[in-house]
Parts: structure tokens; sequence; C-alpha cells
């Protein structure tokens, strides 16, 4: 298949500054990780990331928002975990409701201007 068989398709990444990067596609995999096993370290592992760098990416964000994004508590009988905050969560929540809201509202703006991406694609 050559380049010219290929349609256009649209990509879009949502990232959130203020001066600096605070949130974007990266943080929200790494916040969703660590609600499915309540584990900053397992969250990491499952991204082919260090420990060390989830753990700055999450303070960085912190420090940005001026409240905590997760909460832990270390080892004991049971081993320890890692929440997110109520605040952390509703943040993700929001930052993925309107990264849904624009990837919709850019699908029919790109249909729109590039027609031609239909073409091969009913």
């Amino acid at each position: 298949m050559t380049s010219q068989d290929n349609p256009f398709t649209l990509s879009l990444r949502l990232r959130i500054f203020k001066g600096e990067l605070v949130f974007g596609p990266g943080i929200a995999e790494l916040m969703e990780n660590i609600q499915k096993t309540g584990s900053l370290s397992a969250a990491c592992k499952q991204m082919g990331m260090a420990y060390s760098k989830g753990w700055k990416i999450i303070r960085r964000a912190e420090d940005a928002l001026n409240y905590p994004l997760i909460e832990g508590v270390r080892g004991g009988p049971g081993g320890g975990n890692t929440s997110l905050t109520a605040k952390g969560a509703d943040f993700l929540a929001r930052y993925r409701e309107m990264e849904s809201a624009l990837c919709a509202d850019a699908d029919k703006l790109f249909a729109r201007y590039f027609p031609e991406s239909k073409e091969n694609n009913p």
C-alpha cells in the first residue's frame, strides 16, 4: 500500500500548561494505572517507566495545581497502597471528558476541512 492509498487521519494530544507542562496523556495514563493497580510502582512498571520518573511527574503536577493528586499508605502487614485523592480523580475525569469532547468536535471539523480523508473509508 502506498502513501497515496492511505487516507488522512487526525491525532490530537491534549496537554495543559501552567508555564510548563502540568498534565497530559502520560500523567493521565499513569493515574489511571494507579487506580487499577493501587500502586505507583506497579503503574510505572505497566508503562515501562522508572518509578523515580513517575514520582517526579506526579510531584510536578501537584506543585503546579497546589493540591495532591495521589495519596498512599506505606508498607505494613498488608503492604502499602496508592490511590487518587478526590481532587486528583476529579481532575483526571474532567481531563478525559474534555479530551473526548475535543476529539468529537475535531473529527467533525476534520471531515469538513479534509473531506478527501473519507474517500476510501465509507
